[in-house]
């Protein structure tokens, strides 16, 4: 691997850009370390904040990441093809989360919207796709990019639609008051970069959902921004919305990563709210190749919006949280019969990607073939009161 290819998963902006995130180290550690990027440069700043949830509740989370003292742990190109080659053993990126919640949020941009109201018509039948996609099209007869959640129009939408017989519970989170804000994963499952990604073994229609998430600290304010893949099982959620908990949450089936960005003069929520996402899909076996790129610009709920709607008096996350903003793309195209869109093979490559956050990598596989999940919170806390790394933190700024 050249350092050309290595580099394309850091920000264009590298240099200037205040990254974050978490490794794990072998023995004698045996555990997961926070570290920062200096200059191309890792370091171990665990002596400093124990956990990412502690750096981000920090007032001065910008200076720890900075400046604070810590153990050199190499070259970030060395550690970046480390994390992307199995065979290589030793230190490697994990996600940059740890004790936070994972939250998601559901048909935050119209294209995604209608492939909701697809998979729910078609029953999580992927054959019937097409047909429906040209149905539910004419129906609706409107751009819906253009449709503001809550508002008069979509409210006068939503009448027609019902008069037609058409409404669905995903237009009523498309485009009604309240956003769709569910819990995709558990605190410490998150894979990061180079780990493989898990399907439940029953899923036939499934897809990769790149997306922007945002770090939110426990005071409910967003310090930063990183990728993630919320692997999407169509045929599961599209036979029931009430099996969101099956297609969503399986082992492997939440990555993010490499790093989180933390936001400074260079990098704000304004950084994202024009940011755009690109996706390529590579079969390993058949050499398809499906490539598409979203925006930012066209999210129908504010990235403010949404975490309003996650955090507040009605809702507090003490560890802080990390939010999935939604995804735009839904593919669509060909893949094994005519009609019937898109589906994973194992060992599809996946690659997420944005100029100002890097690329995420990870290869698709069976969720019970690949690495259980077996370090969680209780673990984590075990290993860093035998490392003496335990402090009482900071109040959240």
């Amino acid at each position: 691997m050249t350092i050309t290819s290595v580099r394309s998963h850091l920000p264009a902006d590298s240099d200037r850009a205040v990254l974050v995130g978490r490794v794990w180290r072998p023995a004698p550690h045996n555990g997961p370390s926070v570290i920062a990027i200096r200059h191309g440069e890792v370091f171990d700043i665990t002596e400093t904040v124990a956990t990412t949830a502690d750096l981000f509740d920090r007032a001065d989370a910008l200076e720890i990441a900075r400046g604070a003292p810590g153990e050199s742990l190499g070259s970030v190109d060395a550690l970046i093809a480390a994390s992307l080659d199995p065979a290589v053993s030793g230190v490697r990126l994990l996600a940059p989360c740890d004790v936070q919640a994972i939250k998601a949020c559901g048909v935050t941009f119209a294209v995604s919207l209608l492939e909701r109201v697809i998979e729910e018509q078609a029953g999580g039948d992927a054959s019937k796709a097409l047909e429906i996609r040209g149905t539910i099209g004419k129906l609706i007869g409107a751009d819906l990019s253009r449709i503001k959640p809550g508002s008069e129009s979509a409210q006068k939408l939503k009448a027609e639609m019902e008069r037609r017989g058409a409404w669905s519970q995903y237009m009523e989170v498309g485009i009604g008051p309240d956003a769709e804000v569910f819990s995709k994963s558990q605190p410490m499952s998150s894979v990061g970069l180079g780990a493989d990604i898990g399907l439940y073994r029953t899923s036939v229609w499934n897809n990769p959902e790149p997306e922007i998430v945002l770090a939110v600290n426990s005071a409910g304010r967003i310090v930063g921004a990183t990728l993630g893949n919320d692997v999407n099982l169509r045929d599961i959620e599209g036979r029931s919305a009430l099996l969101l908990g099956k297609a969503k949450d399986n082992n492997g089936s939440c990555a993010i990563g490499p790093f989180v960005r933390l936001f400074d003069d260079h990098f704000t929520l304004d950084s994202i709210r024009k940011e755009s996402v690109s996706l390529k899909i590579e079969g390993i076996d058949d050499g398809f190749v499906l490539e598409g790129v979203s925006h930012m610009s066209e999210i129908s709920r504010d990235p403010v919006d949404l975490v309003n709607q996650t955090h507040g008096p009605h809702h507090q996350y003490p560890d802080g949280f990390m939010l999935f903003l939604g995804t735009m793309f839904s593919p669509i195209k060909d893949r094994d019969a005519k009609g019937a869109g898109f589906t994973h093979h194992l060992g599809d490559v996946v690659t997420i990607s944005a100029p100002s956050l890097g690329a995420l990598v990870n290869t698709v596989q069976r969720s019970e073939e690949i690495t259980p999940w077996t370090f969680g919170v209780r673990a984590l806390y075990g290993n860093l009161a035998a490392r003496g790394l335990l402090k009482r933190s900071a109040p959240a700024a």
